[in-house]
């Protein structure tokens, strides 16, 4: 999608010059939405995938470069079983299933976190969709997966002292660029604004490096509802924030 053709679909009220480059989004609210409804939890996270590719689409139509989603936490391995096994397989069925489509629209996807832990067919199914969008010049997807924010600076630290030991890197090297090299978010930059539905204001152990400067909208809207208007909310919102990064 050429980048004219994404301005003229840019909602008037938005200024082009003042989007975000990079939106991060915790997608709370899939359980309530569903028993909202008498529906099974599974029910809710189903509608999330679909509202999951309408505001990737959208990020592509109105000229925002990069997307990250909390799809799934270190801690959510706590969950039912049944319903921990059931995300597992939509997420594989889902990546099978669109991958012509994010290779058609150009989407470069990338998968954060401990992917060791997942299951062996969910990581084949991620090796391969991440090779094969690995060119796409389109949006970067960041898709975070068994991911837990203290746990990516613990493993960080970790690597960062190896290399110390090894007398690869002088103490006295080490800064912001450097640490941020060893982060599963390398090469990314940091989010410029952090959407959180269903109203819980917590990061939820989100990026916890990369948001220091992030602008936060929380919103009631369950996940699943979080459609186009709640998405131009968000960023209206944005664009009436004063970003000073600690200056005056």
């Amino acid at each position: 999608m050429n980048s004219l053709t994404a301005l003229q679909q840019l909602p008037a009220n938005l200024d082009k010059h003042r989007l975000p480059n990079h939106v991060a989004v915790i997608m709370d609210g899939n359980g309530r939405w569903a028993k909202n409804r008498t529906l099974p939890r599974i029910m809710g996270h189903q509608r999330g995938v679909d509202t999951l590719k309408d505001l990737l689409r959208c990020c592509q139509d109105w000229g925002i470069p990069a997307l990250t989603v909390y799809a799934f936490s270190t801690e959510n391995w706590g969950r039912p079983e049944e319903e921990v096994k059931f995300l597992m397989t939509l997420f594989e069925r889902v990546l099978r299933r669109e991958l012509d489509e994010m290779m058609t629209e150009n989407v470069r996807i990338r998968f954060i976190g401990n992917l060791n832990s997942l299951p062996q067919s969910l990581q084949d199914e991620i090796s391969y969709s991440m090779d094969k969008t690995a060119t796409n010049s389109g949006i970067n997807f960041s898709v975070a997966t068994n991911y837990g924010g203290r746990q990516e600076i613990i493993n960080a630290c970790q690597k960062i002292a190896d290399q110390v030991k090894q007398g690869l890197i002088n103490v006295n090297e080490i800064n912001e660029k450097l640490f941020e090299s060893y982060l599963y978010t390398s090469g990314i930059p940091n989010p410029d604004l952090l959407i959180r539905t269903s109203g819980e204001m917590r990061l939820s152990n989100f990026l916890l490096w990369q948001m220091a400067y992030a602008e936060i909208y929380v919103t009631q809207t369950l996940w699943p509802d979080f459609d186009r208007t709640e998405f131009q909310k968000a960023l209206l919102d944005y664009q009436q924030r004063n970003r000073r990064f600690g200056k005056l």
